[in-house]
């Protein structure tokens, strides 16, 4: 097995791993090789791709993300050996805690390096229906660069990461929750799955309202109880699959009830 760094004439390649299901991969991939906190990389032999997988670095913590074996190379290290390869990545980078977002036919590959599960992300569907809201549209308001330090404490408070250079590129659709001259939510539609993260659930519902008007899929930690009755109350249904959060190293100080909305697998 060689272990590289991808790049762009990798892309074609990459997507013949695209798996069944998954949203499409080379956008994300073509994603992470531009960005200087991701390092993604290709496993090969015989000159072929057989494998894929991205190490993603804020500071002390980072993510595991994409990590995808040719299903005709199954069940032969191939997937363990890109784990602890990202694994190195992120030990070389100042990295303490990583994290990842497991699907069942993955999970116990990480177990055996030693993640654990910490908590379940919920995915959620509407079939049909429009959700009527009515917007508190005097507390919702644009993003504006003065919010910008607000944003990124209101975003570390939340998830417990330093995480400005994966906002920063989304940050000019944002729509703010503000009530008493204090942030308390915020809408990232172009980020990922479109980011929710609030501190309030009134913040945290209005920003769902907006959200999941035109939006028919959701997910969002089980520990939220108050944004998982909303949802079930505006013609969402559970889907019995889940997605386990899991985490290697020291512990991140992460609010699961002020997720009203993931980025994506890939950062949680």
């Amino acid at each position: 097995m060689i272990f590289e760094e991808c790049t762009i004439s990798d892309l074609e390649a990459i997507g013949a791993l695209q798996p069944e299901g998954w949203p499409d991969i080379i956008p994300k991939f073509e994603e992470y090789i531009d960005q200087e906190f991701s390092f993604p990389i290709k496993v090969s032999i015989d000159n072929e791709i057989v494998g894929i997988g991205c190490a993603i670095v804020f500071k002390k913590t980072g993510w595991l993300a994409h990590i995808i074996v040719d299903s005709e190379q199954r069940n032969k290290g191939i997937g363990l050996a890109i784990v602890n390869y990202l694994l190195e990545l992120h030990k070389a980078n100042g990295v303490e805690s990583s994290l990842l977002i497991a699907t069942d036919l993955g999970a116990h590959v990480y177990k055996k390096v030693g993640f654990k599960t910490v908590s379940n992300y919920l995915f959620l569907k509407r079939e049909s229906g429009i959700m009527k809201v009515n917007l508190e549209s005097k507390k919702l308001i644009p993003y504006q660069e003065e919010h910008y330090p607000e944003i990124l404490k209101l975003d570390y408070k939340i998830t417990g990461e330093h995480r400005r250079p994966l906002l920063m590129k989304s940050l000019k659709d944002a729509v703010i929750f503000k009530e008493k001259d204090l942030i308390q939510g915020a809408f990232l539609p172009n980020l990922g799955e479109g980011l929710i993260i609030a501190t309030t659930p009134e913040a945290g519902i209005e920003l769902m309202k907006l959200k999941y008007s035109t939006v028919d899929k959701a997910v969002i930690p089980e520990e939220n109880k108050i944004g998982l009755e909303f949802l079930l109350k505006n013609s969402f249904q559970l889907s019995p699959s889940k997605g386990q959060r899991m985490l290697l190293g020291n512990e991140v100080a992460w609010k699961a009830d002020g997720y009203f909305g993931r980025i994506g697998g890939n950062f949680g």
